[in-house]
C-alpha cells in the first residue's frame, strides 16, 4: 500500500483494498489535477482548528534594534515606500505573515524622514509604544502620533508618514495583508510625489468632528464600514482603564475579570468595530492577576505597551516585557499574568470570523 493511503487507513480505517486499478485511478486523478475527498478528510475538515502558524514571541529587546541598524542602512523612498519590519510566522514558509490572515511589522522613521504617499485596500493601522514627533497624514488630514495612541488608515485611504522630531521613532504596524492576498482581493496606488504635508496640529479634522464621548455631528449621520475617527488618544484609554478598576474597588462588576479591565476601540458611528477586519482592544491587569485561559477562532496578537508579566501560550509560559509581542493562531490557548500593572494592546481578525459565523470560543472554567 502507498504512503498516503497508509497514513489514511489508519487515521479512517476506511481505504479501498490497494490493487493495481486503484493505484491506476489514483495515478488518473493526479493527471488531471484532481484529489479524491476520501483520502483527505482529516486535512481538510480537521476535529479543531490545525493552522500552519505557531504560537510565538518576539522580544522587543531583538526588534528594536534591528529597526534601528535599518534606520542606518536602508532608505526611504519611492518603491520600498517603508522602512517596515514584518513578523514572519516560523510556521508559515518564510512569509511575512504575522498569522494566516494579519500582518504585524515595527516601522521605524527617522528625523526629517517622509516616507511617501500611497493607498492599498488593505486596512491598516498603527500602534505607539514609545515616541513621538511622527504624523500619518490620511486623505490630507495630518494625525500625531504619540504613546499609547491607536491610529487608522482604513483601506483605500491616501496616507503617507513623516517626522519633524529631532529623534527616530518606532511603532508597531496592523494590516489584513495575508487575508487579502488569499482571498485576491489587494490594490495598490502611488500618491502624489510630493514630501508629506509637514502641518502640526493638535488634533485631526476626524477627531474635531468625531472625538467627543456620546456626542454626533449631525453632518456626519451616515454610518461608515470604519471609523471616521483616524486617533484613539492614551488619555482616553488610560482613563477609561482605570476608572474601570477604581468601579471594581467599589464592588461594581465592571470589569472583564477579577483584577482585569479591558477596552475595545469602536467605529463611533455604528458602535462595532473600527475597520471591517480587524479588531483592537486594550487590557490592563492589576499586579497579581491573571486572566483564565482562552481558545478562540481565528488569530489575536499582543503587544506589552508597559509592565512586566507572562503569558501561558500554547501550554507554554513565556515572560514578557514592554514591547515583547506575541501571536495566539487559531484555537491555541493563552492566558496572561501580571507581575506588575501590566497594560497590552490587542488586535485579532475577529471581525471576519463573526462576519463568516465562524467564531467559537472556549474559557477555562467557564
Amino acid at each position: 500500500m502507498n504512503e498516503e493511503l497508509d497514513h489514511e487507513t489508519v487515521a479512517h480505517g476506511m481505504q479501498p483494498e490497494d490493487t493495481p486499478e486503484l493505484r491506476a485511478l489514483y495515478q488518473g486523478f493526479k493527471d488531471n489535477h484532481l484529489n479524491p475527498l476520501w483520502t483527505q478528510t482529516g486535512s481538510l475538515m480537521p476535529m479543531t482548528p490545525t493552522s500552519d502558524a505557531v504560537p510565538y514571541v518576539w522580544k522587543w529587546s531583538d526588534l528594536l534594534p534591528l529597526a534601528e541598524k535599518s534606520g542606518e542602512l536602508v532608505p526611504v523612498g519611492r518603491g520600498g515606500e517603508r522602512r517596515a519590519i514584518g513578523l514572519a510566522n516560523p510556521g508559515l514558509g518564510g512569509a511575512a505573515y504575522v498569522s494566516p490572515t494579519l500582518w504585524c511589522a515595527i516601522q521605524y522613521l527617522c528625523p526629517g524622514e517622509n516616507a511617501p504617499e500611497h493607498r492599498h485596500a488593505q486596512n491598516a493601522f498603527r500602534f505607539v509604544v514609545e515616541g513621538e514627533g511622527v504624523w500619518t497624514v490620511v486623505d490630507g488630514d495630518p494625525v500625531r502620533m504619540s504613546r499609547g495612541d491607536l491610529l487608522l488608515t482604513p483601506g483605500w485611504r491616501f496616507h503617507g508618514h513623516h517626522n519633524v522630531a529631532t529623534e527616530p521613532m518606532a511603532w508597531i504596524d496592523g494590516l489584513d495583508i495575508p487575508f487579502s492576498r488569499q482571498m485576491d482581493v489587494g490594490f495598490f496606488e502611488f500618491g502624489a510625489d510630493r514630501v508629506t504635508d509637514n502641518a502640526t496640529p493638535q488634533f485631526s479634522q476626524g477627531e474635531r468632528l468625531w472625538g467627543h464621548p456620546g456626542l454626533r455631528p449631525l453632518s456626519g449621520l451616515e454610518n461608515t464600514v470604519s471609523s471616521p475617527l483616524a486617533a484613539f488618544r492614551w488619555e482616553h484609554t488610560d482613563r477609561a482603564l482605570t476608572e474601570q478598576l477604581l468601579l471594581e474597588d467599589e464592588g461594581q462588576p465592571a470589569t472583564a475579570g477579577p483584577g482585569h479591565a479591558a477596552i475595545r476601540y469602536v467605529n463611533p458611528t455604528t458602535g462595532g468595530d473600527v475597520m471591517p477586519t480587524i479588531r483592537c482592544e486594550f487590557h490592563r491587569l492589576r499586579a497579581g492577576a491573571s486572566t483564565p485561559a482562552r481558545q478562540e477562532v481565528g488569530s489575536t496578537v499582543f503587544q506589552v505597551f508597559e509592565g512586566e508579566g507572562a503569558v501561558v501560550l500554547g501550554g507554554e509560559r513565556r515572560k514578557l516585557s514592554k514591547g515583547d509581542l506575541f501571536v495566539a493562531p487559531s484555537w491555541v490557548s493563552w492566558s496572561l499574568e501580571a507581575e506588575t500593572q501590566f497594560d497590552l494592546f490587542r488586535f485579532s481578525d475577529a471581525p471576519i470570523m463573526e462576519a463568516l459565523h465562524f467564531m467559537r470560543t472556549k474559557v477555562s472554567g467557564a
